[in-house]
């Protein structure tokens, strides 16, 4: 076997039979049948497996023809993005008396994989079996060798394998349950994959014979998404080339007051992850790292030695856990005659003559505390002197510099302990203790996001079982939170908790909306057999519902409630008045999520009917998952849906009319996560296009969030981001302006326009034109989107609508392919506004006062 299929001690492999009259298929070549062609399904080894199913097909099993060549018709979802995720090996494709195809394949992990399809284009959800787990009752021997065949007398499929020199064997007829394993002395080895030759290279599969018209169907459909693939690979360059000779564009626009519909109001927000360090060295304000001294080389997997208890401190100390201040908090440092330095996050960033709050458990000797230079000059220091006994102490720091690079030291000359040393602004985002970076809350305080979600996509259903994000281990006094592993590669401390996620949405005038995991993991998980899609053991899942319960009852519940009064205690009585709680997030539909899934939200429905519940359809616009969620939502009619999609610039422009044809009667979308791949100005206008569809569409998508939202410079693990920032700088990116234009924009009415460019069709995709009106003040905005190299030249005509005779005009234009395009507005007439030239590749908002 290939390294790939190597883990451990496992040597997993997959051989399928099929017996004949299950699949159609006659192997006598002799017989010619008209209209009948031979279809061979076969994976390889390339690019570690990753590459899926491929197809060939032939009329005489001597000439084939590699679809695509080698298009990927079905691809394995199994593990992480890492080297030996996402591989598909031993594929075997079979064909039951329904018609029915049914591909299996082995991954890893004694594990095989199920999925199954009437064309071979569109493919049901795929399921894992876990082979020794399911047959033997053993997750531990991994040295098995399973042969999976069709019984056609039974009309079931049976499992062979053997392991520890015994043969097993087990039934199945659907791939979903299995009889109990029973031993098989008489299982031999049976070769019933065949070989074949394309374009010199010898290849293993299966093979059958199928009419024509179903191989076509799959080249049409190659076809078609190559071309798709092929239209959506648009750039500024390859524009210029498209639209050579191109004569400025003149554009007829008819607005009609009387032509209108309502909207979402809370159309625009945001979507916070911790993700690219977005809470700890980001959006929490605290400024030491490793506080608690409880990272560990779990964070990192153990790929950083230096990722431990010691990290980002260094002098004269040791850890230590007898008798710390909480058992969820174990590590604490004893200092011995000499000092520990912090250094921040890639250094401490401070200000002249601004107040810090210092505070610590200690106990020991008299300690002195400093803020210092790089150079060892000192900013400011102050004096504690602890007891024998576990005690916190708080002191202000206030620095004579402005520095970048700071650190922070404790110095003693006996003996002193130390924990939770903490380091906070006393200006934090409306002056909250624990509260948040000023100036990062600040910036996206500025979008006027109607709603917050939180804590994150992968984050919040974790690397694996152990790694699903509790929030009520994240409640309460910072030190008896309880820190864990990050999803994306570093640690997390919890000190921003769902407490002051709840109170930064408050702070900010918009909706709490908190993801939790639906019973399982991330779909990515690299956790070994606790990752993937096996999910929370049933007999565990009534304590889950409990907490997703009782997470309403800390939102909302009185002070009298258990959970209210924990609410309460932290400082905030009234209730948060939660509306919205999103279950699951990009899941893999499996029959394993589903049990789960439908299993919470039931709970959820039954005790507070009040509550909008978000379903997940998966991370693509299509696909599997897509198809299998909606249905999901379908029938247990929720109102929205968190539907992902993160594409080139050109599938936005090529997709604005994504929505027009969705049912309204269905589930309303929250489009949780979405942008165009890159932050120059070409990528932020693709954005601002497709969002005058959302617009129009705002009658069915309720929602829609840039994602993701944060990254630290030198800390990010996904690009692009919508804000970029450092330990005292940032760097909104000119996606971000986009944003802030639509969100301070909006409106909760929709006026129905006509225009008229161009006889060319790609012209007039790439002008764009959503006119709103904000119920509250009344106000008319009208945005134009121009994504051409030439300018266009609008004559707007409004009728049925009064309005005043001067407007609030904004422009951002700017070279496609730089990034600092930033938005220019000035007061116009409304005369000059309607006629104005729209610079090319440029957004302009008009907002108008209206008369009654």
């Amino acid at each position: 076997m290939k390294k790939f299929l190597l883990h451990s001690t496992l040597k997993l492999i997959l051989l399928f039979a099929i017996i004949f009259g299950i699949s159609g298929f006659n192997i006598d070549t002799k017989e010619e049948n008209p209209g009948k062609v031979y279809l061979f399904a076969y994976s390889t080894l390339k690019n570690n497996g990753k590459n899926g199913l491929h197809f060939a097909w032939s009329t005489d099993q001597k000439n084939w023809f590699a679809i695509g060549p080698r298009f990927s018709f079905l691809k394995s979802d199994f593990g992480s993005w890492g080297p030996t995720g996402k591989s598909m090996s031993e594929a075997f494709l079979i064909r039951d008396n329904a018609g029915v195809f049914h591909c299996l394949w082995s991954v890893r992990d004694n594990v095989f994989a199920h999925s199954e399809s009437k064309d071979l284009v569109n493919w049901g959800r795929q399921n894992y079996i876990q082979g020794m787990k399911n047959f033997v009752g053993n997750a531990q021997d991994k040295s098995v060798i399973l042969n999976v065949q069709v019984s056609q007398k039974e009309n079931q499929y049976l499992v062979h394998f053997s392991e520890s020199g015994k043969k097993y064997s087990s039934a199945t007829k659907d791939f979903k349950n299995y009889a109990p394993a029973i031993i098989d002395a008489n299982l031999s080895p049976i070769k019933l994959r065949t070989e074949i030759q394309i374009q010199g290279e010898i290849l293993q599969g299966t093979l059958h014979q199928v009419d024509w018209s179903l191989v076509e169907n799959m080249i049409k459909n190659m076809e078609s998404v190559k071309f798709r693939e092929k239209q959506n690979n648009t750039s500024p360059k390859s524009d210029s080339l498209m639209f050579l000779g191109l004569k400025p564009v003149n554009a007829t626009i008819q607005i009609n007051g009387q032509n209108s519909k309502k909207i979402s109001n809370m159309l625009t927000g945001v979507f916070f992850e911790d993700i690219n360090y977005a809470a700890d060295g980001g959006l929490y304000a605290e400024l030491i790292q490793n506080r608690d001294f409880e990272y560990s080389l779990h964070d990192k997997k153990g790929r950083d030695e230096k990722w431990n208890s010691s990290m980002a401190w260094s002098g004269s100390f040791r850890i230590e856990k007898e008798n710390p201040i909480h058992a969820n908090n174990p590590n604490y440092a004893i200092i011995k005659n000499g000092s520990i330095t912090n250094s921040g996050f890639d250094g401490i960033a401070l200000k002249a003559n601004e107040k810090y709050d210092f505070s610590v458990f200690a106990k020991g000797t008299k300690a002195i505390v400093r803020l210092k230079m790089s150079s060892g000059e000192t900013l400011a220091e102050a004096t504690f002197a602890p007891t024998n006994s576990w005690k916190k102490f708080n002191l202000v720091l206030k620095p004579s510099k402005t520095v970048n690079d700071a650190h922070f030291e404790i110095n003693t000359n006996g003996e002193t302990s130390v924990d939770m040393v903490s380091l906070f602004p006393q200006k934090t985002f409306k002056n909250h203790k624990n509260g948040l970076r000023a100036d990062l809350a600040e910036t996206i305080a500025d979008m006027q996001p109607k709603f917050v979600r939180f804590p994150g996509g992968c984050v919040a259903h974790g690397d694996g079982l152990h790694n699903i994000y509790q929030w009520k281990n994240t409640i309460g006094p910072l030190e008896s939170r309880v820190p864990m592993r990050n999803i994306w590669g570093y640690h997390q401390s919890m000190g921003l908790g769902y407490f002051e996620y709840f109170q930064f949405c408050e702070d900010l005038g918009a909706e709490a909306v908190p993801v939790l995991a639906a019973g399982v993991p991330c779909q990515n998980s690299s956790d070994g057999g606790s990752g993937q899609q096996f999910g929370i053991p049933m007999q565990d899942m009534d304590e889950y519902v409990q907490d997703v319960l009782d997470l309403i009852e800390y939102a909302n519940g009185s002070v009298n409630t258990v959970w209210g009064k924990k609410r309460a205690e932290a400082g905030h009585p009234k209730p948060f008045n939660l509306k919205y709680v999103g279950i699951g997030n990009e899941d893999l539909i499996s029959d394993v999520f589903e049990e789960r899934y439908r299993m919470i939200v039931k709970a959820v429905q039954k005790k507070y009917p009040e509550i909008l519940i978000i379903g997940t359809v998966g991370p693509f616009f299509e696909g599997t998952d897509y198809r299998e969620g909606w249905k999901i939502a379908d029938d247990l009619k929720l109102p929205l849906v968190d539907e992902h999609y993160y594409q080139s610039p050109g599938w936005f422009i090529n997709n604005q009319d994504f929505y027009d044809i969705y049912d309204r009667s269905k589930s309303k979308v929250y489009l949780g996560e979405y942008a165009s791949w890159g932050n120059k100005f070409y990528n932020a206008l693709s954005e601002a296009l497709y969002l005058t569809g959302i617009e129009r569409n705002g009658d069915v998508v309720s929602m829609a969030s840039y994602a993701p939202l944060l990254a630290r410079e030198k800390h990010t693990q996904w690009n692009p981001d919508l804000i970029y920032f450092n330990g005292n700088e940032v760097k909104p990116t000119v996606n971000y302006f986009v944003q802030k234009l639509y969100g301070k924009n909006s409106g909760d009415i929709y006026m129905e326009r006509n225009i008229k460019a161009s006889d060319n069709d790609e012209v007039n995709k790439r002008i764009g034109i959503a006119v709103v009106k904000e119920s509250t003040s009344g106000d008319l905005i009208v945005k134009l989107v121009n994504v051409l190299p030439v300018t266009v030249k609008p004559s707007i005509e409004m009728s049925n609508i009064m309005i005043a005779e001067n407007a609030s005009y904004t422009v951002l234009t700017g070279n496609p392919e730089n990034t600092d395009a930033r938005p220019v507005s000035q007061t116009i007439t409304v005369r000059e506004a309607f006629s104005k030239e729209l610079p090319p590749y440029s957004f302009t908002v008009i907002r108008i006062k209206t008369k009654k």
